[in-house]
């Protein structure tokens, strides 16, 4: 092998090695941003490991929201039929959250409450997340209660 042609191979073996490196790294920070979507349900049979960062969809249970005079801390329940999951949240609010509309949180659980970082309400009558969508359309199923038609929107 000539110098000229070591020197080449040298030179693309380390242009793959840097793309490999680079690629792991992207992956890693991908996986630990990665939130996946679960309903109170599932939350409270143990499908979520301890202390994971997750996306919590549901409904905003109805007559559970409160907030002390003064302060932005709000507690309110998601609920998707089965079960229903205490929520805290200490920002302000979309302004279209509402008692017995669709939520979704992002957030992680402690002491058996769900602590929201954010708060997601849907943007109009008709819009609901595919996977919450799916998801509470099998709790209807399982309940035996007509769902209302609804429509979903990727984001």
């Amino acid at each position: 092998m000539s110098p000229t042609q070591r020197r080449r191979l040298l030179l693309v073996l380390l242009v793959v090695a840097v793309a490999g490196i680079a690629t792991a790294l992207v992956a890693t920070a991908l996986q630990r941003n990665i939130a996946y979507l679960y309903t109170p349900a599932e939350v409270k049979a143990g499908k979520v490991a301890p202390d994971s960062r997750f996306r919590l969809g549901g409904m905003v249970a109805k007559g559970s929201f409160k907030r002390d005079s003064g302060a932005l801390l709000a507690r309110f329940e998601v609920t998707d039929g089965d079960a229903e999951l205490p929520v805290t949240y200490d920002k302000i609010l979309p302004d279209l959250f509402r008692e017995g509309q669709a939520v979704v949180a992002t957030g992680r659980m402690a002491d058996g409450v769900f602590v929201a970082e954010d708060v997601l309400a849907k943007h109009d009558e008709t819009y609901m997340p595919k996977e919450l969508a799916d998801k509470m359309g099998m709790a209807h199923d399982k309940h035996q209660v007509p769902a209302a038609p609804a429509t979903t929107e990727a984001p």
